[in-house]
């Protein structure tokens, strides 16, 4: 009752707005007409194409009855019982009676003590006449019992042939037959600003539609490293996830599966797994009943313009590598902690963020060709590729700075015990940091920090730090260690 209220309001609110600006329109209307008399000098005015919109009402006409609503029983996580805990029905949380109204909720009752099953809604889509059907995996996360609805009002029990947690693919199968299904299409022909459409169960509202355009490719989210997503301003809300993202000529281009959102609402920014990688889970979900992927052994982090320069790049593009398992398949290729990975099978590496995307997309044992930049030239090394079920590859963040002036480190070789305890073996390497200010604290040094490389360059003295100081003009790339995790900091020179 108090949404629907505020949401009348809201309403009324919108109508009043309407009605003034239609005012002031009458009124531009009645000036103009009042100076139609006056004698007024011809000119030409350029007439704007028109641009037909897409008929989306064909799309929902032909393909809505192959979308489904998935509802979704299964065991509470320690995350839901945290909130079922911490609620009573019609009393807010901030209220001074809330503790006391908790004490007398009745075992089942939501934040009750008995242990009661987790509920869930989402959506899917229907690709074979015999029963396959897609959604996400966290749609169908601790389930024990899916139920698929149709447009036709029909029930069935689901069975989930797996689901693939890194790409948030899931494959269901329910049994029937002469099953309405949607056509597949391909994302790598979507263009940004081309018209989209949605349809899903959003808050439980079945074969919603609703319509945007594409906001951006290639989308790195930072939990979900092995899909390039798609970005559209198509409004998706809770519910809508694990429903089919169309184009205009009514294919299937992506999955609808994550918001960003700071209220848990649509706020413009939705984003959907694209087809091309939808379907390489779902080949391998239903040959083996789970999805596979390759693993290269390396942490990576971002090439801005500071960094760019400190390693000779022409533009800041790349992925630089901060740190190398030891006997990862990065390790046995010959990569280097300072490489910067510009392509992997020809395909470019623009932002850090691509390089786990192609390499989760591929599967475990392929030979890779590696197009590597290494202190100011090109290598090319080949890497056979391990499976990301052992350790997943990991993208670092550099803090990022445009700030001038000195370098501002206090530097001292570290002691004997000093370097076991950081883990570095060998008498050589590794500077502590004592004291860091001005560039260097501004970029993110701390006191305590060890400092191992600068540009790519290994230190063991304050002097070679110097001399490197004394070669660089703009910037610096200090590699340093800081908990066990190493990573490149660029800093901006005066």
């Amino acid at each position: 009752m108090k949404t629907l209220s505020l949401t009348a309001s809201r309403l009324v609110l919108s109508l009043v707005a309407a009605g003034v600006v239609g005012g002031a329109s009458v009124g531009l209307v009645s000036g103009t007409h009042a100076r139609a008399a006056m004698p007024v000098p011809s000119v030409q005015v350029p007439v704007a194409t028109a641009v037909a919109l897409p008929d989306f009402s064909q799309i929902a006409q032909r393909h809505g009855a192959a979308v489904v609503n998935i509802s979704v029983i299964g065991k509470a996580t320690p995350d839901d019982e945290q909130q079922a805990a911490n609620r009573v029905p019609g009393i807010d949380p901030s209220d001074p009676l809330f503790e006391f109204f908790k004490r007398f909720q009745p075992p089942g009752a939501p934040g009750g003590e008995r242990d009661t099953p987790a509920r869930g809604q989402g959506s899917g889509f229907i690709i074979s006449a015999d029963g396959l059907v897609l959604t996400n995996a966290h749609v169908v996360r601790n389930a024990q019992r899916v139920t698929v609805k149709l447009t036709d009002r029909r029930e069935f029990i689901a069975k989930v042939l797996g689901s693939d947690p890194k790409t948030d693919v899931a494959v269901l199968r329910i049994e029937a037959k002469d099953l309405p299904v949607v056509p597949l299409g391909s994302a790598r022909d979507l263009k940004v600003g081309e018209w989209v459409l949605a349809i899903g169960s959003p808050f439980g509202f079945e074969n919603s539609v609703t319509a945007g355009v594409v906001s951006a490719k290639g989308r790195s989210l930072p939990d979900d490293s092995f899909v390039p997503f798609i970005q559209t301003d198509v409004a998706v809300n809770p519910g809508n996830s694990g429903g089919p993202l169309f184009n205009t000529r009514g294919e299937v281009v992506g999955i609808n599966s994550q918001i960003y959102s700071r209220t848990g609402g649509y706020q413009g920014l939705s984003f959907a797994i694209p087809m091309e990688t939808v379907l390489l889970v779902k080949d391998q979900i239903v040959a083996h009943g789970k999805a596979s992927h390759a693993r290269l052994g390396v942490s990576v982090q971002e090439i801005n313009q500071t960094l760019a320069e400190s390693f000779q790049l022409d533009k800041p593009e790349g992925a630089l590598v901060s740190s190398v398992e030891p006997g990862s398949p990065a390790a046995k290729a010959g990569l280097q902690v300072g490489d910067v990975i510009r392509q992997v099978g020809g395909q470019a590496i623009v932002a850090s963020g691509d390089l786990p995307t192609l390499i989760g997309q591929t599967l475990p044992g392929s030979t890779v060709k590696l197009d590597v930049w290494r202190k100011g030239e090109a290598v090319v090394l080949s890497a056979k590729l391990g499976d990301a079920s052992d350790k997943a590859v990991k993208v670092a963040r550099a803090d990022k700075t445009d700030d001038q002036g000195r370098l501002g480190l206090a530097l001292r070789p570290l002691a004997p015990q000093e370097r076991r305890a950081a883990g570095l073996a060998g008498p050589d390497g590794g500077l502590l940091v004592e004291d860091s200010q001005g560039p260097a604290a501004l970029a993110g040094v701390e006191a305590g920090d060890v400092l191992l490389a600068v540009n790519g360059a290994k230190v063991q003295s304050v002097e070679q730090v110097r001399a490197l100081l004394g070669k660089s003009t703009k910037s610096l790339a200090l590699l340093i260690q800081r908990d066990g995790n190493q990573i490149f900091v660029p800093v901006r020179l005066g």
